[in-house]
């Protein structure tokens, strides 16, 4: 189990600096905003630090369903920074009940609250192998992450997928918002595109980032994926979650 020095860092809510970016993030959903720290933390001396992907992609890029394929296949511990906030306002914590105003006037999420409740999931699981799902949406979110965490990622996969196709996914599995269409849609990617694209190339410069041609059948895509985690075989064997059928697990003739 990972464990990392504590911090003292305060909680910092802050607005957007004008009305027009707030409605834009309100738009694309939950976006956050880095409170910031001047130390960055480091993992206990001897303490291994954890295994960590982060997976980036719009909406209706499929990597939702590559997520599934990924932890079925590696046994990496699912994390959504969505979810977890989703979660705090389902659960009328008192974090939740602060999102949730923040949301609806039209405020957005301190980057510090969504990183420490990844930090809370990091720390508390069994697991060392970690797949974080559409995070970090922003330079902000990296920036608080590897601040508040101290960690950076293993591997950062991006699903590039052309625009038209990603509206239709959306539009026609209907699964999207209520009130999707190709105006709001388009919409939506030129912000995700805005403010994802900076975080993309800061990994792209590190040698991290692996671009994944998300056009295709499920497996089609897949298979572009397998070969990245390769490199990684010997760390991901050691999870007691490994589907035993995974590429990664000889087997005996």
């Amino acid at each position: 189990m990972w464990r990392r020095v504590a911090s003292s860092l305060s909680p910092i809510l802050s607005s957007p600096s004008s009305r027009s970016l707030s409605r834009n993030q309100a738009a694309f959903g939950l976006i956050i905003r880095e409170s910031f720290a001047t130390e960055i933390s480091k993992p206990e001396e001897g303490v291994k630090s954890p295994f960590i992907t982060f997976v980036l992609g719009g909406p209706g890029s499929g990597k939702g369903t590559q997520c599934e394929k990924i932890v079925e296949t590696f046994g990496l511990t699912h994390l959504s920074a969505g979810d977890l906030l989703r979660r705090e306002i389902a659960m009328h914590t008192k974090n939740g009940d602060m999102i949730l105003n923040l949301i609806k006037d039209g405020k957005i999420v301190p980057s510090e609250v969504t990183v420490k409740l990844l930090q809370k999931e990091l720390e508390s699981s069994n697991s060392s192998k970690f797949l974080i799902d559409g995070f970090p949406r922003t330079e902000e979110n990296r920036v608080a992450f590897e601040r508040i965490v101290g960690a950076d990622p293993d591997v950062v996969l991006f699903f590039d997928c052309p625009e038209e196709e990603m509206v239709t996914r959306v539009l026609n599995r209907n699964q999207g918002r209520v009130d999707d269409n190709i105006t709001t849609m388009k919409k939506r990617l030129k912000i995700f595109e805005a403010l994802n694209r900076p975080v993309i190339d800061y990994y792209k410069n590190k040698g991290k980032l692996y671009t994944i041609n998300a056009v295709g059948t499920v497996d089609d895509i897949f298979k572009q994926v397998l070969p990245i985690f390769t490199p990684f075989q010997e760390q991901l064997k050691q999870s007691r979650h490994v589907n035993p059928k995974s590429p990664l697990v000889e087997h005996s003739s």
